[in-house]
């Protein structure tokens, strides 16, 4: 579901995008690491292209894909990131249908990020599988993602719009992964288990598997 006015200007504001950058992504980091030089990589709800800018940066990303709901958004990252030319490509769509929105074939991706989107998502449960879908074996999951105890918190069902039924906690959340094949390199929880943090890859096939 699209975020309502006040999320979208607290998730665009100077304070969220300083904690992304100094704390955040030295986090995702140390569990998942960079990106090798020119991997693609997948942003799944890129709002303003702030988060994109940290993947091509930060994680080395060679290329950038990202999908998000809003029309706006998209026009709002496309203006931010147009420096980098043909290395990022956006598009409206939803994550939990990354082939149509991408034309997105399985294992494309080296590198798939969630900053806190998946819990907007009302089947988070198809989103995940898209995930684990479209990210390459050896490819990496970064997530950072706001868990059920958060959201049943007052200020959070004041303030902003999320799905209600068949909230994640941070338990739920890493099982789906597993479900799918995803494991679990590291993640840790803040604030009483409101908030996760952690990277997930698709393992290789050995040589007996196909």
């Amino acid at each position: 579901m699209l975020m309502n006015r006040a999320e979208i200007g607290l998730v665009n504001s100077p304070p969220r995008c300083w904690l992304q950058r100094i704390y955040e992504v030295p986090v995702l980091l140390r569990f998942g690491g960079r990106l090798l030089p020119g991997t693609p990589a997948l942003e799944i709800g890129c709002g303003s292209g702030y988060g994109l800018e940290l993947i091509l940066e930060r994680f080395g990303a060679g290329t950038a894909d990202a999908v998000d709901l809003d029309p706006a958004m998209i026009h709002r990252a496309g203006r931010r990131l147009a420096r980098y030319g043909d290395r990022v490509r956006l598009a409206q769509g939803s994550a939990t249908d990354l082939r149509t929105a991408l034309d997105a074939d399985d294992d494309s991706y080296g590198g798939v990020f969630d900053f806190g989107i998946v819990h907007h998502i009302q089947d988070w449960r198809k989103a995940i599988a898209e995930v684990a879908r479209v990210i390459a074996p050896g490819g990496r999951f970064y997530f950072e993602e706001v868990t059920s105890h958060a959201l049943a918190r007052p200020i959070y069902r004041r303030l902003f719009d999320h799905p209600t039924d068949d909230r994640f906690s941070a338990e739920q959340f890493l099982d789906e992964l597993a479900h799918h094949g995803l494991v679990v390199l590291g993640s840790l929880t803040r604030i009483q288990g409101d908030y996760l943090l952690g990277a997930a890859t698709k393992p290789v096939p050995t040589g007996g598997e196909r």
